[in-house]
């Protein structure tokens, strides 16, 4: 990376919080150092915490802020419906009431399917708790993710604060550019729905000593769920993908992986300096790094496809206890040079053309720009009868978030042919709508140069995502900070 590269887009610290989310703040701080200091300590009294006025308030803003705030649970209220009809300090001293009187109760999370990306035809299953619950489970993150955040390792990236998935494909190009070659491609089988509730509630255990917080935990694991066809399901494994507290229980899980294949990493294992992994090489003994964002994971070997194959067998016991199993259809062993896909990039190492150098190639994957197509093809509908200005304004938003995402990728190209795509598709809707020909559209968007001109509705243009510059995504390795200490330099 040049010396001179700019910062990672969003990668700077907020600006310090007033009023609850001061208060909160310190608090998470302080049970953070506690945590880090100690690394067997079990903390009690965390409670009080849970249900203290500014949390429950930070809670709730969160909540609100969140996407699907408009989204309701089986009582059929949304954010919206609770502040109308309570008032936002009546529903929060009444949630502390509850709280505070041990009378809290979960309520059954509602089912709803959404189609997985990519156009696969399959569906993923949410459950969507009522805005109480989320406000409940809110609450107890912000009180548990200081304290099980100084035991993550570095290796895992997704749903952790002040991580993305940049960060983990950067550090797949790091490792593969280091002679990490053999990758094995891991899916964990329904991940959410199948984790082993016994084992789980032992690993928050070992750091919650605080019987009531651990029995909301679980209260939340039972709650149980309401289909689509409105029967009640116990749920006896997993927890519900889509509730707030899920992919923070889902990190403390699959810590257990991290921990196993992380630890000849630590101060003193065995791969645990740049000699040390040498002198294995040297001996004919791989060496590996797991990079893993929630459920999905890879394991990057500098070794041979049988060292591969027998971390395969190895990770399939290491999940066992927790309930989970790899997926024998999706889970692979693969060469770089042959590429994989990983959280939407298409990752290869391959010659650079014009030369006889190899290099890691970090691209854009098949099935996002499939799912960005079809997203567009939706929006521009020939017949479609929604407002021009509406219709730019969703390709915008649409469009500049996906290229926003990839744009430290291999992507110039296909940025262009996105653009080129978008601009048919609504000189196309625009033809049929007016009745117009050809000569018309050139008459209307071109100068009298020649030169073309974008396509507006009053205040709105639509916006190439060519202008986005695709610049290296810094690799910054054990540098990344939280929230609660500042950033390693």
């Amino acid at each position: 990376m040049p010396g001179g590269a700019p910062p990672n887009g969003g990668a700077l610290l907020e600006t310090a919080p007033v009023g609850p989310h001061q208060r909160v703040s310190e608090m998470q701080a302080k049970l953070h150092r506690w945590a880090a200091a100690d690394a067997g300590r079990r903390f009690d009294d965390l409670f009080n915490l849970v249900h203290d006025p500014a949390t429950l308030m930070m809670a709730f803003d969160r909540v609100a802020g969140n996407r699907g705030a408009k989204t309701p649970g089986v009582d059929g209220l949304s954010v919206a419906d609770v502040e109308f009809r309570f008032g936002v300090p009546g529903f929060l001293d009444d949630l502390r009431a509850q709280l505070k009187a041990g009378v809290f109760r979960p309520l059954p999370v509602r089912e709803k399917t959404i189609p997985k990306p990519g156009g696969s035809g399959k569906v993923r299953r949410l459950g969507i708790p009522v805005i109480a619950d989320r406000v409940v489970q809110a609450a107890l993150k912000l009180v548990l993710e200081p304290i099980f955040e100084a035991d993550f390792k570095p290796v895992s990236y997704g749903f952790r604060p002040k991580r993305r998935a940049q960060d983990a494909i950067a550090e797949i190009h790091f490792y593969g550019t280091s002679g990490y070659r053999w990758v094995l491609d891991a899916d964990i089988a329904a991940c959410f729905d199948e984790i082993d509730h016994v084992a789980l509630m032992d690993r928050v255990r070992r750091r919650v000593k605080d019987k009531r917080v651990l029995e909301l935990v679980k209260a939340f694991l039972k709650a149980g769920l309401l289909t689509e066809l409105r029967e009640h399901q116990d749920t006896m494994t997993g927890t519900p993908q889509g509730g707030i507290l899920s992919p923070l229980l889902a990190n403390i899980a699959l810590s257990v992986l991290d921990e196993h294949l992380h630890g000849p990493w630590e101060p003193g294992g065995t791969m645990s300096t740049t000699g040390r992994r040498a002198g294995r090489r040297a001996k004919g003994l791989p060496s590996w790094r797991v990079v893993r964002y929630a459920d999905d994971f890879v394991v990057l070997v500098d070794g041979t496809r049988a060292d591969t194959e027998a971390l395969r067998e190895e990770i399939a016991h290491v999940l066992e206890p927790i309930g989970l199993r790899l997926s024998p259809a999706k889970t692979q062993v693969v060469h770089m040079s042959e590429g994989f896909d990983f959280l939407g990039f298409r990752i290869q190492w391959r010659r650079k053309r014009g030369t006889q150098k190899w290099y890691v190639y970090t691209f854009i994957a098949d099935r996002p720009l499939r799912s960005l197509k079809a997203k567009i093809r939706h929006l521009t509908h020939r017949t479609s009868q929604q407002d021009l200005a509406v219709v730019l304004m969703n390709l915008n938003s649409a469009t500049h978030g996906w290229a926003n995402y990839f744009r430290h990728a291999v992507a110039k190209h296909v940025f262009t042919k996105v653009d080129n795509l978008v601009w048919w598709r609504v000189v196309r809707l625009l033809r049929t709508r007016h009745h117009w020909n050809w000569s018309e559209i050139r008459r209307r968007f071109t100068t009298p140069t020649g030169r073309w001109l974008p396509i507006t509705a009053g205040e709105i243009t639509l916006r190439k995502i060519a202008a986005i510059p695709v610049t290296r995504y810094r690799y910054r390795g054990n540098t990344i900070p939280n929230p609660w200490t500042p950033a390693i330099t």
